[in-house]
């Protein structure tokens, strides 16, 4: 049963690593480099949009349908995207494949959170948690490895084989109790208020310092859209009979906490990790297909570190110390990067980037554990949802706004040395700057570039720090309340005392 989530969890971090490999060679053959950016965009609004309508699907429905459904939605968008034909089709297909992958997350953490009490969760987290590696890794390996030997629509067909075995294991394996719930109906007006407020800001961060000035009409526009529909949501949610988000989940402070937490390690880790191959990249000279295994000290932190503090809360039942330890190390972590030069070696990038990802430990699978450990297991797929939706809302608004912070102090340093007008064409065409193409530079426009892009990801690690140390701050107001499920020694003893839902703080 775990392998089929953990499949189907892999296929949605995968796909994004795999097909950006691809990218190059998917627009050389259907053209449209214009509308290149869309590919992402088009998966990330329709993942972002679906994860919490899953969520309540779940709620009303049964995880185990919905889990699978979104398997099957997220395979045929693969099978459409590898018979694309125009880049339009491919980033309809995309957002199909985005409807899917929204449920494939939240299913995943919500099965987890039904099966699995939250004090015995940590022995799953350390397996959970080793996905992100895999894909990060494995990712651009295999993009580029289906690019270069089979045809790039491959990196949209390998999913089908993955896919295939998670619905059989998760068909055949997968026993969920039932909940049995009184009549329930889908909120079909919070959904759509909910996905409009979601795409608009997802826009918005999106192609704001990119497609068009944050200071431009459209950008204004999309930030007011998302104000205003975000305002009529909350609105309808307080008098809607079933609503597809319950607020009465925020009245909880250890789930809103949980929530805020998610969002800061979202902007900080996902905005930061953006950058760190540019300065591998362009700095150290690293090659761009190997651009995975760089993260690797990132990953391997994350991971030993996920592992030994889910086995200490599943022994001690004790949660709330790992959050604060993982604001601080991140922290810390992020200054450190902040202090690379042009001069470091690749051994201090990852000695600083281990710092990092024990951070990260401490907190990926916590803020989970702990949204889930706040609400009655009657709404745990919407509170999975709700948790996985700050983190990547946080994640979108850490790339988009970190990435300014990059490209202004990046321009900035061009223009100082070079001058303006050299400084603004080298800046421009930042996304076309390869190790090889510098080597054909002049040594004195190279070694301006190496100094700029450094300058870029210093101050880019200094922003991140400040949100880290955010998080640091806000894990201190989280209360210790007992986890759900009974202590190992119990377990043993043959006690086991029943546990009551968790009442509202």
């Amino acid at each position: 049963m775990l392998s089929g989530l953990m499949i189907g969890m892999l296929l949605a971090m995968l796909d994004n690593m795999v097909v950006g490999t691809a990218m190059p060679t998917i627009v050389g053959e259907l053209g449209g480099l214009a509308h290149l950016s869309w590919v992402v965009t088009a998966y990330t609004l329709a993942t972002a949009a679906a994860t919490p309508i899953w969520g309540k699907l779940g709620d009303i429905y049964g995880r185990k349908g919905m889990f699978m459904a979104s398997i099957a939605l997220f395979l045929l968008g693969s099978a459409l995207a590898g018979t694309a034909q125009s880049m339009g089709q491919l980033i309809a297909f995309r957002g199909v494949q985005g409807l899917g992958a929204g449920g494939l997350m939240v299913g995943a953490m919500a099965i987890i959170g039904d099966l699995v009490p939250p004090r015995e969760r940590g022995r799953y987290q350390g397996l959970m948690a080793a996905v992100a590696p895999l894909a990060m890794i494995g990712g651009p390996l295999l993009g580029g490895f289906v690019t270069d030997h089979l045809n790039w629509r491959w990196a949209f067909y390998v999913n089908l084989p993955l896919g295939g075995a998670a619905l059989v294991v998760t068909a055949l394996t997968m026993h969920l109790p039932k909940r049995p719930r009184g009549a329930s109906r889908i909120d079909y007006v919070g959904a759509a208020l909910l996905t409009a407020s979601i795409v608009c800001l997802s826009l918005m961060t999106s192609w704001g310092g990119t497609e068009y000035a944050w200071g431009s009409g459209v950008i204004i526009g999309l930030g007011a859209a998302t104000a205003v529909t975000l305002a009529l949501f909350v609105l309808w949610e307080m008098r809607a009979a079933d609503p597809i988000l319950p607020l009465r989940l925020f009245r909880n402070r250890n789930f809103s906490l949980a929530s805020v937490l998610g969002f800061l390690v979202g902007f900080a880790m996902f905005g930061a990790v953006t950058f760190l191959p540019q300065y591998q990249q362009l700095v150290q000279g690293a090659s761009a297909t190997n651009s995975g295994l760089l993260l690797l000290p990132l990953m391997l932190g994350m991971l030993v570190t996920a592992l030994v503090v889910g086995q200490l809360v599943t022994r001690t039942g004790r949660y709330r110390v790992y959050p604060i330890a993982g604001g601080l190390v991140m922290a810390v972590g992020m200054l450190l990067l902040s202090g690379l030069t042009v001069d470091s070696t690749r051994l201090t990038a990852a000695l600083f980037m281990v710092v990092l990802g024990v951070g990260m430990g401490f907190l990926m699978q916590n803020t989970m554990l702990i949204a889930q450990n706040s609400v009655p297991m009657s709404d745990m797929g919407a509170a999975s949802g709700a948790a996985t939706l700050f983190r990547t809302i946080g994640g979108s608004l850490g790339v988009s706004i970190l990435g300014a912070v990059y490209s202004h102090r990046l321009t900035g340093s061009l223009t100082d040395r070079l001058g303006e007008r050299a400084g603004e064409a080298l800046s421009n065409g930042g996304g076309q700057l390869t190790p090889a193409l510098l080597k054909h530079l002049p040594a004195n426009v190279r070694d301006t570039v190496e100094h700029a892009v450094t300058a870029g990801v210093h101050n880019v690690f200094l922003w991140a720090a400040g949100f880290a140390a955010l998080a640091f701050v806000t894990a201190w107001f989280i209360r210790e309340t007992p986890l759900r499920g009974a202590a190992p020694s119990d377990r043993r003893t043959g006690e086991d005392r029943p546990v009551a839902e968790p009442a509202a703080l």
